[in-house]
């Protein structure tokens, strides 16, 4: 049994969750529950497998073989029912780089672009930044949960020359893990109007309700239509070692994409990155067994916290990620007085609801990963922050 509780110093050590509030602009004594990487340690056998390839003292040039692909091949076999093949298989220093590259790789500047918004805001940015068009796909908010509008979501597509989408799944920040049923209607819709996906599966390890359905395996034809983005770096915190899995079975896909990678000049990938991936995937499921437990009694200590102490505030049930996505719209402030309230007032570090888009107003999304004394702290500074509504 792994234990969660300690508190780790992590101030000091270039974190850019800790040691940047000034030059972030917020106030250096709010407590950071915002950018999504986890309080604690990385799994024992991977600090292991880094002490180890550190005390070679050799870091020169290094690339996979076999040994690597297959421990990511099993998880997601084990996992998800999903075996992807050896020779679909790019690395890259992280999905958002992986992202781009696919963008400039396979549409043109002026091309449309969807996305479902609130979602993870570098979406829009890799879109805008590489001179394509932003479409917008928004998602429905009815009754404390979010659901799909596949009318708009075909509309748009016919309407507004998109020629790729990107898929959030499970979704963030608003925690939606997609049913079978949902992601094949959004995966016919694409097919029948040529559209190419990117599936953004980050966060597949973090599932409460339903199970994480890999997109590509679905149907053959959502196979070669897909680039699917994984990486270990959320699921064990090791996104400091630059290091993720990217799928791509559909052979021209793959060259145009590759094609732009050595356009950027990325050859290999960080040799601890290469070295953590393999130990996490061989080693690191009871490690991830338990941080899953610890997790769930963290949502359940915030829930039962805020239905007793705070009943305007609640939150989106999650079924996937360990982000919260909070709904503070009865308190009916403006998103700059809820910001203030939030971090000049209740002293607390969270991401803005509109850094997701403008559907995010209102919001605030939440790193619950973290010892349980800190989701205390946040949530008694959060009590007295609005105690004078």
């Amino acid at each position: 049994m792994y234990h969660f509780d300690q508190p780790i110093q992590r101030k000091g050590t270039n974190s850019l969750k800790y040691d940047f509030t000034k030059e972030r602009g917020k106030p250096e004594d709010a407590l950071p529950l915002w950018v999504a990487d986890m309080d604690f340690q990385a799994p024992p056998p991977v600090i292991e497998a880094l002490l180890k390839s550190c005390s070679h003292g050799i870091f020169g040039y290094s690339e996979a073989k076999t040994d690597y692909f297959k421990p990511v091949q099993q998880w997601f076999s084990n996992r998800f029912d999903w075996a992807p093949e050896e020779e679909w298989l790019v690395k890259t220093p992280g999905v958002v780089f992986a992202i781009c590259t696919a963008i400039r790789a396979l549409t043109k500047p002026g091309d449309g672009i969807l996305i479902q918004r609130p979602v993870y805001y570098p979406f829009h940015h890799a879109i805008e930044s590489n001179q394509r068009i932003l479409v917008n796909n928004p998602l429905v908010y009815e009754n404390g949960a979010y659901r799909l509008d596949l009318d708009d979501f075909e509309q748009k597509i016919e309407k507004q020359n998109v020629k790729l989408f990107i898929l959030c799944n499970p979704h963030n920040p608003v925690g939606r893990v997609w049913t079978k049923e949902e992601l094949t209607q959004m995966g016919d819709i694409c097919s029948k109007h040529h559209v190419t996906i990117i599936s953004d599966e980050i966060h597949c390890d973090f599932v409460r309700k339903g199970h994480h359905i890999v997109f590509a395996g679905l149907k053959p034809e959502f196979r070669d239509m897909t680039i699917t983005c994984t990486a270990p770096s959320k699921t064990f915190n090791i996104a400091g070692l630059q290091v993720s899995n990217i799928f791509i079975p559909n052979p021209v896909f793959l060259k145009a994409f590759q094609k732009e990678l050595y356009r950027t000049g990325v050859f290999e990938i960080n040799t601890f990155g290469l070295v953590a991936c393999n130990a996490a995937y061989t080693y690191g499921a009871p490690w991830l067994s338990d941080l899953k437990v610890y997790l769930e009694q963290n949502f359940i200590t915030i829930k039962n916290f805020l239905q007793e102490h705070l009943p305007k505030i609640t939150i989106v049930e999650p079924e996937g990620t360990y982000l919260l996505w909070i709904d503070f719209k009865k308190y009916e402030l403006s998103d700059d007085k809820l910001n203030d309230m939030i971090l000049n007032k209740s002293k607390l570090w969270l991401d803005e609801g509109t850094m997701f888009g403008p559907e995010g107003s209102g919001f605030q999304r939440l790193n619950m990963a973290c010892p349980k004394a800190t989701i205390e702290k946040a949530l008694d500074q959060l009590r007295s922050g609005f105690q004078s509504y």
